[in-house]
């Protein structure tokens, strides 16, 4: 299952790249060059991908949360870098004193 998942989360992230890098631009260099009648025509094609760019965005995180999900049973208990630093510091012999 989560094999499946894995590569639905990744086959889902290439789609949604694809869609953001097919859109245009909105911001127009603050609507320099920017002419009305393309303004009335990219309005439909706009609304399409920005709904299904929201539904792969949807998606795809709603499948990294079920693979987070999954995963989590996956973890093993792990114990603090500290707990390993001390336990390391005890074994360590000491420095004998210069007796001069």
């Amino acid at each position: 299952m989560e094999n499946i998942l894995l590569v639905l989360n990744i086959i889902l992230a290439i789609i949604l790249v694809l869609l953001v890098l097919m859109q245009k631009s909105e911001g127009g260099a603050l609507g320099i060059g920017v002419s009305q009648e393309n303004f009335m025509f990219s309005r439909t094609a706009g609304n399409f991908m920005t709904k299904a760019t929201a539904i792969i965005a949807t998606l795809f995180i709603v499948c990294s949360l079920g693979l987070t999900i999954i995963s989590r049973a996956d973890l093993a208990p792990t114990s603090s870098v500290l707990d390993t630093v001390e336990q390391e510091t005890e074994d360590t012999p000491e420095i004998p004193e210069n007796n001069n």
